[in-house]
């Protein structure tokens, strides 16, 4: 089948073009520049949009039309900017190297246009090598029209955007280079010879040697929850320190909408002694969910309300690897604010286990008695260590044998027990011991150590608020896998980089499933350009939710429907920046195709030509 894809897309602008007189025109200009910033009282350049760091708040409602004029004026770096979540033609999507988009020059500019065809909360970042980390994002809330949501639980007389990101010292350049390095460069939170003591005494000598020897032949760490350390985290652009403060009235209803723009972070949310309610996951309404705290993955979006009843509220994003805090404060304006930050209690740093490395039961991380596991009688099928590279505290991902590893999307689906609990990145088990109880280890990524007693949001809880309009079943099934040699820290997607991989080729109106499944210890949020997917989370068809980043946990399987419906060239990739700058990445190609002939090739240059300036350092 021959791929008719510039013809399409041709039809698609002029659509476009015919409609562009009937809307109202909502225009910005965004200046690209670098300047000193000091956000840790340490004088460094970074790069601003409009002097900001940050970039700033853009705001439209549905319906307009969007005019975004770019003005690229760094001295030798090209640009380019996505808008994270949109519905909107190829070329506006703003990655290079995809629908014929070149980047941005340096002192030259580029033009946006496009129809805000949804509402929601969203973002926007660069797609040029790292200049996401250094600076170049910012958020993008799109209203109803007249600014009235449709549904009376989302109805607010507040709203405030609530954005995460993570600050380092160094440029992404350098931390890029010292991961080449060694993907262990930021390991600083390893275990210790305490640590050790303190296993034997809890699991005693035989137990502690079995496990410790599995993962030294392994030559892994239980610790590699980030790539990543030596952030600081920020709310909205401010410190800790710095206390971003939004402002309420009493009995009024407040919307936070929450926005993780960093580079590498995620976070478990809380605001201690009021309850959040979901109302909006990556943009797209959601039937409401009581929480007390919430794990939001690099990329991801999630709008609550909250109904404030005292007068002073502290709103705490802990980093997974439990480095650190963004902190910010809800406070009454009636009230003189006197309260000083208050910096949390670190929550216990999770251990990764064998079920996190696709071997074992699904059993509860929290539950499991690792201290009963015989490691020497493990089904080697699930652990081929004949595979593995070798290299001192390293590993090849890619060569890992999974032939063991549950598909837990698609148990999921099929069942309402509670084991479909066990796939998502947010089902957080209450640790058995408490939080306080510092001699008790913490087992499991997805486990947040959530007090007894609290509700954490799980992606089973997610359920459209309106019902799907396509509910076929998938009519094949597109494997999507994420591996990784770690030896120098090359990320893959079905074994190969960007500049090697095949480009997934889809019709135009198939109904798919895209099967994710991590070869990896990393968790890796995968994000889809153009579209968004119905994550297969044990909600019926008609209500899985609209996602556009999934969360696919270490050792896992996660899958969701899409319905192809948007022509162009798209990018699919993991939305941690040196995963993806290192290879993490695909394109998927919908096109209207004939039924003659099957299509071998893109419609465009190879991928080894495309997107290099983007995907590779």
């Amino acid at each position: 089948m021959s791929i008719q894809l510039s013809q399409s897309l041709l039809v698609g602008v002029c659509l476009f073009s015919s409609s562009w007189v009937y809307a109202a025109v909502k225009e910005y200009h965004l200046n690209i520049d670098e300047q000193m910033v000091n956000i840790t009282g340490k004088p460094l350049k970074r790069i601003t949009v409009n002097g900001q760091f940050p970039a700033p708040l853009l705001e439209f409602e549905e319906g307009d039309e969007a005019v975004i004029h770019v003005h690229n004026k760094l001295k030798n770096k090209d640009s380019s900017i996505h808008w994270h979540g949109l519905l909107l033609p190829g070329l506006m999507d703003g990655v290079p190297g995809f629908n014929q988009f070149k980047g941005i020059k340096p002192q030259s500019d580029f033009t946006y246009r496009f129809k805000v065809r949804q509402n929601g909360t969203y973002w926007y970042h660069a797609h040029s090598k790292g200049q996401e980390q250094d600076g170049l994002y910012g958020t993008l809330v799109i209203y109803p029209k007249d600014k009235k949501p449709v549904a009376a639980h989302e109805q607010t007389d507040r709203d405030y955007v609530v954005m995460l990101s993570d600050f380092h010292e160094s440029s992404s350049d350098q931390i890029m280079k010292n991961l080449k390095k060694s993907a262990e460069y930021y390991q600083n939170e390893r275990e210790t010879v305490a640590d050790v003591l303190k296993q034997v005494k809890r699991d005693g000598l035989k137990s502690t040697w079995q496990d410790r020897s599995m993962w030294n032949q392994m030559r892994m760490l239980k610790t590699d929850l980030s790539d990543v350390t030596g952030y600081t985290f920020l709310m909205n652009g401010k410190t800790p320190e710095q206390n971003w403060t939004g402002m309420f009235k009493a009995h009024e209803k407040v919307r936070l909408r929450f926005v993780n723009a960093s580079a590498m972070s995620f976070y478990d949310v809380t605001i201690p002694n009021l309850k959040m309610t979901v109302v909006s996951a990556d943009g797209q309404p959601v039937k409401p969910v009581v929480v007390d705290e919430f794990r939001i993955g690099t990329a991801e979006t999630y709008d609550v309300v909250v109904e404030p009843k005292a007068d002073h509220y502290q709103i705490e994003a802990e980093s997974i690897d439990r480095s650190g805090f963004a902190i910010g404060t809800l406070h009454n304006e009636a009230i003189a604010q006197t309260h000083a930050i208050h910096m949390p209690k670190a929550r216990p740093r999770a251990l990764l286990t064998m079920e996190d490395m696709g071997h074992g039961s699904s059993g509860d991380h929290g539950k499991m008695d690792h201290g009963q596991i015989n490691h020497s009688q493990m089904n080697q099928e699930k652990m081929d260590h004949s595979m593995m590279k070798h290299e001192p505290a390293l590993m090849d991902h890619s060569q890992m044998n999974h032939a063991g590893v549950t598909d837990y999307s698609q148990h999921q689906a099929k069942s309402d027990s509670k084991p479909q609990q066990q796939m998502d990145h947010s089902a957080h088990v209450a640790a058995k011991p408490t939080v306080d109880d510092q001699e008790q280890p913490v087992y499991g990524w997805a486990n947040a150590s959530t007090p007894a007693g609290h509700k954490a949001l799980q992606y089973s809880d997610l359920k459209s608020l309106t019902p799907q309009k396509d509910t076929r079943p998938a009519e094949r099934e597109l494997e999507v896998r994420l591996g990784g040699t770690m030896e120098r820290y090359i990320w893959t997607i079905n074994g190969k980089k960007f500049t090697e991989v095949e480009p997934l080729q889809v019709k135009y109106g198939e109904r798919i499933r895209l099967k994710f499944i991590n070869d990896s210890m990393m968790a890796h949020p995968m994000h889809l350009h153009g579209m968004f997917m119905q994550l297969e989370n044990g909600q019926s068809s008609s209500d899985m939710p609209n996602k556009h980043t999934l969360i696919v946990p270490p050792g896992k399987t996660v899958t969701a429907l899409l319905t192809a419906d948007e022509l162009g060239e798209w990018a699919i990739h993991c939305h941690l920046l040196y995963h993806m700058s290192s290879g993490m990445m695909s394109k998927m190609i919908v096109a209207n195709v004939d039924g003659n002939q099957a299509a071998t090739t893109p419609s465009s240059p190879s991928p080894a030509k495309q997107g290099d300036s983007h995907a590779q350092h």
